[in-house]
């Protein structure tokens, strides 16, 4: 594929160099670390079990109707979703952001601190290098027409504690927020990034490796697999194969989007 001057000067802006490690709060899917050994406890004498009952997180029923929910509805109920016990812990859900009627769509993994914080997917440094990758496809997630505008949406819209990896049950709560995101969105484009997209949108429990580099179908909109900003950051050998899943994207809506050849 050939490019302009403007497009290799885009490009660029993905580094060449080597980016440092994801600080704290970027998304990033981890495994909590084992809990260190307790030191043995001397024997005691027998004590009678308390009967003051343990107090469980504050769990609700799962919302209903949202397969027919418009955005403002949709939005509200995904900040009032109590259905899963990430609830507990979130300072505020992790909606989306960018275009209602983008003609790209990105889907990621889960918030991380500071996307609790701030109310936004992808900050930080992973969102830095996010944002480079779409201004080197001519995309952004600011103000834009629907053919230049992404609109970026989390598998989980609430953060897991310690930035753990989001588990099934909290996936299953949470895939038909996403679903009804896509539904309205409407994409003609779909970025799965990272693994825990790719469980989600695929049903596929293979690794981001196996699964690049070809054009998927998700309820008939094409998707490409590529790796998620964060891993990048850590693993930044692999972002030559990060711009070639772009490249297949953007060739793939050439034929839909006469203004991607601009």
């Amino acid at each position: 594929m050939r490019w302009s001057e403007r497009q290799v000067a885009m490009l660029q802006e993905m580094g060449i160099r080597v980016w440092d490690a994801p600080a704290q709060g970027d998304e990033v899917a981890v495994a909590d670390p084992a809990p260190a050994a307790a030191p043995a406890a001397a024997p005691s004498p027998a004590i009678a079990p308390t009967t003051e009952p343990t107090v469980a997180p504050l769990r609700g029923p799962r919302p209903s109707g949202v397969a027919t929910m418009d955005w403002p509805a949709l939005r509200d109920a995904v900040a009032g979703c109590t259905a899963c016990k990430l609830c507990s812990g979130r300072t505020q859900t992790v909606f989306g952001v960018g275009n209602p009627q983008a003609h790209w769509m990105v889907v990621g993994e889960a918030p991380g601190e500071q996307e609790d914080r701030q109310g936004e997917p992808f900050v930080g440094k992973s969102g830095q290098l996010l944002d480079s990758m779409l201004r080197a496809l001519g995309l952004t997630r600011g103000e834009a027409d629907p053919a230049r505008q992404v609109f970026i949406a989390n598998t989980l819209k609430c953060r897991p504690p310690g930035n753990r990896n989001p588990q099934p049950e909290e996936l299953a709560q949470c895939e038909h927020f996403l679903i009804r995101q896509i539904e309205l969105v409407k994409p003609r484009m779909i970025l799965a990034m990272g693994r825990f997209a790719v469980q989600s949108l695929l049903r596929s429990s293979e690794p981001v490796g196996r699964l690049r580099g070809k054009v998927h179908q998700y309820q008939g909109v094409p998707l490409v697999v590529t790796y998620h900003p964060a891993y990048l950051l850590r693993n930044p050998e692999d972002k030559a194969r990060a711009w070639d899943d772009l490249c297949l994207a953007l060739e793939q809506m050439k034929p839909m989007d006469p203004a991607a050849d601009a």
